[in-house]
């Protein structure tokens, strides 16, 4: 499988994810908005400067020395204790191998070594059985189904 580790996304590194980027259909409840990814320079910069804030860690899951995905951890409330993550892995090629739940863990433990959290939450769309899979593997523990999505808790 190959060593799977996580460091603070760099805009480099963010540009490098996205070269091979393709869109997974699995994402979206609206398929009508499904579109091909094409590489835009600005419009990564605009994604990377937009995810630059108090309340969000990004991620990016390396593998041999290269970006294959990127983990956020986002609406860090350090009152609660807690943080909500995403996961994207950079296209089909590292889907299915164990990255992503391999990635997920070492999120969880960042959050809770890194951040001082006690609890990771997610969702996924309903349709996307591999997320919910990959989310039960690494450990998160299933809430709730509601309004089109399942939610999910991982808790120190």
């Amino acid at each position: 499988m190959g060593e799977i580790s996580l460091c603070i996304m760099t805009r480099e590194l963010c540009h490098e994810l996205f070269r091979n980027w393709e869109n997974d259909p699995a994402i979206y409840t609206d398929m009508a908005l499904f579109k091909a990814y094409q590489y835009d320079e600005d419009a990564v910069n605009r994604y990377f400067d937009t995810k630059q804030n108090p309340s969000r860690v990004l991620l990016a899951i390396m593998k041999d020395g290269a970006p294959i995905g990127e983990i956020q951890l986002k609406q860090i409330d350090r009152e609660r204790r807690e943080c909500t993550l995403s996961i994207h892995m950079q296209n089909n090629t590292f889907k299915g191998c164990g990255y992503g739940t391999c990635a997920e863990r070492l999120a969880v433990q960042y959050a809770f070594e890194t951040l001082d959290l006690s609890a990771v939450n997610a969702d996924t769309i309903i349709k996307n059985k591999r997320s919910q899979h990959v989310l039960e593997k690494a450990g998160f523990r299933f809430i709730k189904e509601e309004n089109g999505f399942k939610y999910y808790r991982y808790e120190r």
